[in-house]
């Protein structure tokens, strides 16, 4: 264990016995019915569908009433497909369960593959970290800078 992993398991230590446990965040898993567009799918969770939208990410839209759909937009859901079709999912919320239309707010995982965050390096997504939702924030704006300077995905055909 290096130092700074030393000295961060020392600090959670501590703040665990000072204020109570060090929960987990909360975690859920399902099948992925559908792909919606390249953050947006429909899971079963017990069961019961629930169009899930992955937190802290946004990528090119459909535009379903003019037909003009946003530069990358086909691309993003294929990727999305590529990780998440017909597969089983873990979802990981954060503080907000859900948006105002009610679709599931989560971080998206296949085994150990972080969606999300696979997303946003490839230059399928953007950073779009929405308060209180911002855990993984940093993390992200640091992959879209790599991906934007190495013209990766969108950001290599798209102005």
């Amino acid at each position: 264990m290096d130092i700074l992993q030393q000295i961060v398991t020392g600090f959670l230590i501590a703040w665990a016995s000072i204020f109570g446990t060090v929960s987990a965040p909360e975690s859920e898993y399902g099948d992925v019915v559908s792909v919606i567009d390249g953050d947006t799918i429909v899971v079963s969770i017990e069961g019961k569908e629930e169009f899930v939208r992955y937190i802290g990410i946004d990528t090119p839209e459909f535009d379903r009433e003019s037909g003009e759909d946003d530069c990358f937009s086909e691309e993003a859901a294929d990727a999305n497909r590529e990780f998440v079709e017909g597969k089983e999912v873990r979802l990981e919320s954060d503080e907000d369960n859900r948006d105002k239309y009610n679709r599931l707010l989560r971080y998206v995982y296949v085994d150990e593959v972080f969606v999300n965050k696979e997303l946003v390096g490839g230059g399928y997504a953007t950073a779009l970290p929405i308060p209180p939702n911002t855990k993984h924030a940093s993390e992200f704006y640091e992959l879209q800078q790599h991906a934007q300077t190495n013209g990766l995905g969108m950001w290599g055909v798209c102005e």
